[in-house]
């Protein structure tokens, strides 16, 4: 079976979601529709998550572009599925969380290991 490269991917964490069509701008009802997040919610999240910046045009009238609507169902994902709170999103979303992440699994590996050495030590006896 293939695996979809990174470009094909377009749904993050839940498999409800509908495709996105290849359109260049998308309203706020259109992204509240494809992500299942209602435009106060897409709002607000303009406000935290700086990566979150669509192009405002007259009337103040928001156009998300595809990168936009990834980054919706990111931010989604992290805070509906994953469980993250906003500040935790954000400093997933900035890499931060991935950072963190790593070192405590270079910390639980390292235990790992020297756990697995004693074993093999008393084995050798």
């Amino acid at each position: 079976m293939l695996e979809p490269s990174n470009s094909e991917v377009e749904v993050v964490g839940s498999g409800e979601l509908p495709p996105i069509p290849g359109k260049r701008y998308f309203t706020i009802g259109e992204v509240s529709e494809l992500c299942g997040v209602k435009p106060h919610v897409l709002r607000y999240w303009e406000q935290e998550f700086t990566q979150l910046n669509p192009v405002k045009r007259r009337g103040n009238r928001r156009y998300y572009q595809r990168h936009d609507v990834l980054m919706v169902r990111q931010i989604r994902s992290l805070l509906y599925d994953q469980g993250f709170t906003i500040g935790g999103a954000r400093l997933q979303l900035s890499g931060e969380g991935a950072k963190h992440d790593l070192s405590q699994t270079h910390q639980v590996l390292r235990q790992m290991r020297m756990e697995l050495e004693e074993i093999l030590h008393v084995l050798r006896r």
